[in-house]
C-alpha cells in the first residue's frame, strides 16, 4: 500500500497559500480609505452659507400733499357802509361773481378766485375791484372800488329767494342787461341798461324771477360763478 504522504503535502500547501491570500486581500481592504466613509469628529463637512449683505434702509412713501379745500357754496347779499348801494355776492367750487349797483345807474361785475381761508380779489371792467374775506360762512366783509370811489360793505349769507340775479334779452330792438340784488328781508335794488344805458330796473317776482321791461315780460335767473 502507497503511503499519502506527498499529496497530501501538496493539498495542505494550497490551503496554506489560499488562506494567505485571503488574509492579503481582507487587510489590503481595510488600509484603503473609504470616501463613503464619516468624517472624523474635528472636521466639518457642512458649507458654510455667506453672510447675507444688509438691505438698504427703506424710506418711507411721501405724505400726501393735502388737497386743496375750496371754501363752502353760498350767496350773500348786503349794503355798503354808507348805505348807498348794494353788494351781492355767489360762491362756488372756489370762483365768485359779485355785483355792486345803486339802484340808479352805476353798478359792476365782478369775479376771480377765493382763496382757502376765504379771501377773495375779484375784478371787473375800468379797473373795478372787489377785496373781502368770508368769516365763519357768515358773512362777507371788504371793500368794492367801483367808478374810481371806496365802499366798504358787510354782505350777509342770502337764502333764496334772496341773492343775485340777472336778465339779459332784446326789446323793442334794445339790447337789455339787468342785474338784480333781493337782500334778506326782500328789499330789491337793481339796474338795467338799455344798450349800455343804465337807469334803475324794475322789480322782478323774487319766485320765478319774471320783470317787465318797456312792455316786455323776462326772466331774470339766479347767477352762481
Amino acid at each position: 500500500m502507497k503511503r499519502p504522504g506527498p499529496l497530501l503535502t501538496l493539498l495542505a500547501g494550497l490551503v496554506l497559500g489560499v488562506i494567505l491570500l485571503t488574509l492579503d486581500v481582507t487587510t489590503g481592504a481595510k488600509g484603503t480609505s473609504n470616501p463613503y466613509r464619516p468624517a472624523s469628529p474635528g472636521v466639518s463637512v457642512s458649507a458654510t452659507a455667506p453672510a447675507a449683505s444688509a438691505s438698504p434702509p427703506v424710506s418711507p412713501p411721501p405724505s400726501p400733499s393735502p388737497s386743496r379745500t375750496a371754501v363752502a357754496n353760498g350767496d350773500y347779499a348786503g349794503r355798503t357802509d354808507d348805505d348807498t348801494s348794494a353788494v351781492a355776492v355767489s360762491l362756488r367750487g372756489g370762483r365768485a361773481i359779485a355785483y355792486f349797483c345803486d339802484g340808479h345807474d352805476k353798478e359792476s361785475w365782478l369775479k376771480g378766485d377765493v382763496a382757502q381761508d376765504g379771501s377773495m380779489k375779484l375784478t371787473g371792467g375800468n379797473g373795478d375791484e372787489l377785496n373781502g374775506t368770508l368769516r365763519g360762512h357768515e358773512l362777507i366783509r371788504g371793500t368794492a372800488d367801483v367808478g374810481g370811489q371806496r365802499y366798504a360793505f358787510t354782505a350777509d349769507r342770502a337764502v333764496r329767494p334772496s341773492g343775485l340775479y340777472r336778465a339779459t334779452a332784446t326789446v323793442r330792438g334794445a339790447k337789455v342787461d339787468g342785474g338784480w340784488i333781493v337782500l334778506p328781508g326782500g328789499k330789491q335794488v337793481g339796474v338795467v341798461e338799455r344798450d349800455g344805458t343804465p337807469s334803475a330796473a324794475p322789480e322782478i317776482d323774487p319766485e320765478t324771477g319774471a320783470v317787465t321791461i318797456d312792455g316786455q315780460k323776462i326772466t331774470a335767473r339766479p347767477v352762481t360763478p
